[in-house]
């Protein structure tokens, strides 16, 4: 699963990725898969935004029989985030980086939604943005010691088609943390 068409631009992507941010994601697009920039944070739950209406975006997805996120749940919707690694806080909030034990390629499970308007920053006004975030789970053993609470949703090459692809019954059985020894602290 390698996108036909790469729509950044020419734009180089970031060492890191960080919230309400551009990031590169693979998402489906009229002639097959696409390479794009989306701005990371999908749309806030309606009753978590503040008065202000500012919305600074949702970046991890946990609970996807949510009724907010259950509409984004289909093909359509679907990407995936292309990573090397990825960070949790550690116990004195500095970044603890994972990478796959073996070095073989993986993304996030995402998802996303285009032409999305909202006021992400009250400086920058109202703003139309793709915007994509990705789905969560129980840590496994290495990303537990560190981060109890959850991990990113880690999809291998033989799984990307299947994320994209498959009914959501088939596919959310995806949202589970790789197998214990599949990641290593990057030093």
């Amino acid at each position: 699963m390698f996108p036909s068409a790469d729509r950044t631009g020419n734009h180089p992507w970031p060492a890191e990725a960080y919230p309400d941010r551009l990031a590169p994601i693979i998402r489906s697009g009229d002639d097959g898969p696409e390479i794009v920039q989306a701005r990371w944070g999908m749309p806030t739950p309606p009753q978590y935004l503040p008065a202000s209406g500012r919305d600074s975006g949702v970046t991890n997805i946990r609970n996807t029989s949510s009724p907010h996120w259950r509409r984004w749940i289909a093909p359509a919707h679907r990407c995936l985030v292309p990573i090397e690694a990825f960070s949790e806080p550690g116990k004195d909030r500095k970044p603890v980086w994972f990478e796959p034990a073996r070095g073989e390629p993986m993304m996030f499970a995402g998802i996303e939604v285009r032409g999305w308007t909202s006021i992400r920053k009250v400086r920058d006004g109202e703003t139309t943005d793709d915007l994509f975030g990705f789905l969560t789970c129980p840590p496994n053993a290495e990303v537990g010691a560190v981060h109890p609470k959850a991990m990113p949703v880690i999809l291998r090459a033989d799984e990307w088609q299947t994320w994209m692809s498959a009914p959501w019954d088939v596919a959310k059985m995806l949202q589970r943390p790789l197998p214990d020894g599949t990641l290593r602290i990057l030093e």
